[in-house]
């Protein structure tokens, strides 16, 4: 063999004696760790979210090296597609001026909202999500979905959103100049609780460009990553990415690395039941309670028909109906998580 490799065999041998040397031994160990963020994640966070995710646990390294780290293992975080749908154009009339003026950043909650609406394939057809962004915590305070595009999809993610908040006064609610937002209906229950509305200038996603970035990692880190069979299984996955793991555990940039419930808890007002700021991480079990109450009202909605409840001893029991599919495997996978 030395001869076909044209190598010594002095070489050969000393190699063969060759032992680990120590940086070997703990890139070995950090790169255990990195695979273990990566997992945690979906496989969506880059070197900079393993790097806050690793010093957060105590562990002190570069973000250089864990970059070349997940370079030489062929670690990636998903990338986003660039695509946008035309919107179709409202009269002047029924549109309100921008009074944001792209000033995405709030001093509180519950002073700035975000909203717009967005669609996913699946076999049966469109499935279009809605959603209100608190642009103090990124937090996605309402959402909708529903098969069909309509005033009564942004209703429904504005009373969630209220309902979540409570009477917030002061409200500046911006969104685009889509008919869905311009609609007299829509504009009466903004009126009814005293909320100022503010809309993009006409053509320009850059005036709504926090909802744009949450759809646009939204639909690289799930989306795209998948195809959907139906509507209820595409409900499912998006009800536990927002709930179960934009909210609670993505470690956002311009929050300072922290997910936007752990940063709201400096608010101790908006957190549910259950949440604290020491409580918010991957799969806390303090977070049982509220996260639960979230699960038995999508499901009570939305289906398939299996909910959890407690006995006697405080274990959860299942009770399975006969209509079970892929969004049950969904809800069993997220109840291993709380556990």
């Amino acid at each position: 063999m030395c001869r076909v490799l044209r190598v010594a065999r002095s070489g050969f041998y000393a190699w063969c004696r060759h032992r680990e040397s120590a940086r070997q031994r703990e890139t070995a160990w950090l790169l255990t760790h990195i695979r273990a963020c990566y997992r945690a994640s979906h496989g969506r966070y880059g070197s900079p979210r393993i790097y806050q995710d690793l010093w957060a646990q105590g562990i002190r390294v570069g973000r250089h090296r864990i970059a070349r780290l997940m370079r030489r293992h062929d670690l990636r975080s998903v990338c986003r597609r660039r695509w946008r749908r035309p919107a179709r154009a409202v009269p002047a009339e029924l549109t309100a001026a921008n009074h944001l003026q792209r000033a995405f950043t709030a001093t509180g909650p519950n002073q700035k909202w975000a909203g717009d609406i967005t669609y996913i394939a699946t076999r049966e057809g469109w499935l279009y999500l809605a959603v209100l962004m608190d642009l103090y915590s990124r937090r996605i305070v309402g959402w909708a979905m529903d098969e069909r595009m309509s005033t009564a999809l942004t209703s429904q993610a504005l009373e969630m959103a209220l309902q979540h908040r409570g009477w917030p006064t002061g409200l500046l609610h911006h969104s685009d100049r889509g008919c869905q937002y311009a609609a007299v209906a829509y504009q009466q229950r903004l009126l009814a609780r005293h909320i100022h509305c503010s809309m993009s200038r006409p053509g320009n996603c850059w005036d709504n460009a926090v909802v744009e970035s949450f759809f646009a990692t939204l639909k690289t880190e799930l989306i795209h990553q998948r195809s959907f069979a139906t509507r209820r299984d595409a409900k499912a996955e998006i009800f536990a990415y927002v709930e179960g793991f934009y909210n609670r555990c993505r470690r956002h940039s311009s929050l300072g690395y922290r997910s936007p419930l752990e940063f709201e808890g400096q608010h101790p007002d908006l957190l549910g039941d259950g949440e604290s700021a020491a409580s918010i991480g991957y799969g806390h079990r303090d977070d049982r309670r509220s996260w639960g109450n979230s699960v038995r009202r999508f499901f009570r909605t939305h289906g398939p028909k299996r909910l959890l409840r407690r006995d006697g001893h405080g274990q959860h029991e299942n009770s399975v109906h006969k209509n079970g599919g892929r969004s049950t495997k969904v809800f069993q996978k997220y109840e291993l998580w709380l556990e």
